[in-house]
């Protein structure tokens, strides 16, 4: 079943064309990473499928649903935590939970939102004295109030510290594994390739990789590096490199083949290839080949 469905989406603000007719799909129970730089058009993306915006052409569906068309019954099976939200500064987190449970239908009871989050420590601190992580901590609590079928996360480990950051990964990986379809935009890529199932990287409005996040990466060269040996060229080697200093650089479809290769050749010759790393593709090298 496809969750999210996105066909042919453009959105423009005040004639700048922020999301230049993009289209895919999630499907249910699926962590889905949507990737790309500031202005990207990722927010904008989410605040459409949020129904805080209506698209200017194109159409999309979450849980079959239009999400401005039908607002009301997309914002009761959905939960959103945006990059930035609005809290009373002089609520504590448990009267800030208590409050936002007034408008939620069947929220989970405040004790459960605040364990999820790793809040129950701090439910009488006030909101002005929370850390910016701890905030974000407070964002995700709310947005699982109503036991969503659908979360939207906007960059939602920003400012927190390793430990939080992980307690975050396993609430999302939990959700996703309960049945929860999660719509996930983050800076730091290593998050996502942890994380999600599939991703679309977007640059300037247009979607320019997507796929499922294993088979991306597989098909994806990876490479090997080592400190040439003094006195052998470059040329000798059973394999193609580029030189950077002292440095080799073998890029391969199968790094590990490519590094047993050159390991065979240097030991038939006497030679130690120092330092040699070998690393499979990451989303790091995907991103930064995608975008312009």
């Amino acid at each position: 079943m496809k969750t999210i469905e996105v066909s042919g989406l453009g959105k423009s603000h005040q004639g700048f064309e922020a999301v230049k007719g993009i289209s895919f799909e999630v499907a249910q129970g699926e962590i889905f990473a949507l990737l790309g730089r500031n202005g990207a058009g990722k927010t904008t993306t989410i605040e459409v499928l949020a129904g805080f915006q209506r698209a200017d052409k194109g159409s999309v569906r979450v849980l079959g649903l239009d999400p401005v068309a039908d607002r009301a019954a997309v914002r009761q099976r959905v939960g959103i935590m945006l990059q930035e939200a609005g809290f009373f500064p002089d609520l504590t987190v448990a009267q800030t939970v208590d409050t936002w449970r007034d408008f939620t239908a069947a929220p989970r009871p405040r004790d459960e939102a605040l364990e999820l989050a790793g809040l129950t420590a701090k439910s009488g601190t006030r909101v002005r004295q929370l850390s910016g992580g701890e905030k974000r901590r407070l964002d995700l609590a709310l947005a699982l109030l109503g036991r969503p079928e659908v979360l939207f996360l906007d960059e939602p480990t920003t400012g927190m510290d390793p430990e939080a950051r992980a307690r975050t990964w396993a609430v999302i990986r939990d959700l996703a594994g309960q049945g929860t379809t999660i719509l996930l935009t983050t800076h730091y890529l290593d998050e996502a390739q942890r994380l999600a199932s599939t991703m679309a990287i977007m640059d300037a409005g247009t979607i320019v990789a997507s796929g499922g996040m294993a088979e991306t990466l597989a098909a994806q060269s990876g490479r090997v590096t080592f400190r040439l040996p003094a006195h052998v060229d470059p040329a000798d080697l059973p394999l193609p490199v580029t030189v950077d200093g002292d440095q080799a650089i073998c890029q391969a479809q199968d790094p590990d083949l490519a590094a047993q290769t050159l390991l065979t050749w240097a030991a038939g010759r006497g030679l130690r290839l120092a330092g040699l790393e070998v690393r499979p593709a990451t989303l790091e090298d995907l991103f930064l080949g995608s975008v312009r």
